[in-house]
């Protein structure tokens, strides 16, 4: 291991760290099938054939503020790490981490955020998992509730603003995910794209030329915020109005981003990274991202850490959460995986609003780990899911 003694080696690893995650490069990000994890509410692991890409970030953005882990607890002992995000995403995260300490290791072990947390609840107090980090609040709130979860320091969840951690402090998100409306600008301008979920079937402008893609786990917690917050049938009069737009079905979000960039269509549904992979990747894209406002259209999820309680490692599993907090962590989220950081001293790559300006609905996130009904709907509206 290439560990650094005291807070001198681990500033020069920061700066190689943040210059490396500003750096140009794409690195391959396998897909999520929705089969896997119906849960997810993103596409972080698993085996979709279209992969997704790892972002290079924006040249000349300026140091992230927020707390630098040169200034936090050292981390030593050996902790285990159970990932519901997958290793193209977060690998290099970790392993600067464990890189910055000369007696820290890590042990992750990677599969599908639900089938981690049905893993814990079978291993009970017997668990070796210390930490568990999960692509969406729904299976944290899985694990909070059947009282898997030990409550965080007030230091460590109070780093993040109260609306995207646990009211118990038993989880803490770390970065998150926009819903949005991409759209073509040379067919549309921002003016031509409602701020009103429920104005999409009507809009003569999008006839035959929208895209979603519905087996999508991102796509079905929408559909389930939709029936949480306006009932079964609004949703499903939503769900059919927009076949009746002609809205054509991809396998992927990422797709949808790219048709649109192409010219194949003129908008979709898609979460804001998608977007900001495609602006990346093209000299100058004809895309743009647009919101709606206080509705499922514009919900926000995230993905966060929680720490088992089966664990005799609090301490470190709550201080290596801290590090997921850090400035860091923080700008590697924004430009590398292009979510919205978590703390306010960090803003998200692109032009997009920072987050104390999105306008999401009031909804406990975690209740978008009520899937089951939301397929139902889908399949009764006529969607293939």
């Amino acid at each position: 291991m290439n560990g650094h003694d005291g807070a001198d080696g681990r500033t020069a690893n920061r700066r190689r760290f943040l210059a490396g995650t500003g750096a140009a490069g794409m690195a391959s990000l396998a897909g999520c099938s929705a089969a896997l994890d119906l849960l997810s509410g993103d596409e972080d692991s698993g085996g979709d054939d279209e992969p997704g890409l790892i972002g290079s970030g924006r040249e000349g953005r300026d140091a992230p503020g927020g707390t630098p882990m040169s200034e936090m607890p050292d981390l030593s002992g050996t902790l285990t790490l159970y990932s519901g995000r997958g290793e193209p995403l977060v690998g290099e995260l970790i392993s600067y981490i464990v890189d910055t300490y000369d007696d820290f290791e890590i042990e992750p072990r990677y599969n599908s955020s639900t089938d981690l947390v049905n893993q814990i609840r079978q291993e009970g107090e017997a668990s070796p998992a210390d930490v568990f980090f999960s692509v969406n609040a729904g299976a944290l709130g899985l694990l909070a509730d059947e009282n898997l979860a030990a409550t965080l320091p007030d230091d460590v969840a109070g780093k993040v603003d109260s609306v995207y951690r646990d009211d118990d402090d038993q989880w803490v998100g770390t970065s998150g995910r926009a819903r949005t409306i991409p759209y073509n600008t040379n067919q549309f301008s921002e003016s031509d794209i409602p701020d009103d979920i429920f104005a999409f079937p009507d809009a003569d402008q999008f006839q035959d030329s929208m895209g979603w893609a519905p087996s999508y786990g991102s796509f079905q917690a929408f559909v389930t915020a939709m029936r949480i917050l306006n009932g079964e049938d609004e949703a499903r009069s939503w769900l059919e109005g927009m076949i009746d737009q002609g809205v054509e079905p991809y396998s992927d979000e990422f797709t949808v981003a790219r048709r649109i960039a192409d010219g194949e269509l003129g908008a979709g549904f898609t979460n804001h990274y998608y977007i900001q992979r495609v602006v990346d990747n093209r000299d100058d894209p004809p895309i743009a991202t647009a919101f709606t406002e206080g509705d499922a259209g514009t919900i926000f999820n995230v993905a966060g850490a929680a720490v088992v309680s089966a664990t005799d490692q609090s301490d470190l599993a709550a201080n290596f959460i801290r590090h997921l907090l850090s400035a860091e962590a923080q700008e590697y989220f924004a430009v590398r995986t292009f979510e919205y950081p978590l703390i306010a001293e960090v803003e998200p790559v692109g032009e997009l609003p920072t987050i104390d300006k999105l306008n999401p609905p009031e909804l406990d996130l975690t209740r978008l780990s009520e899937i089951g009904p939301t397929l139902d709907l889908m399949r009764e509206a006529g969607i293939d899911v």
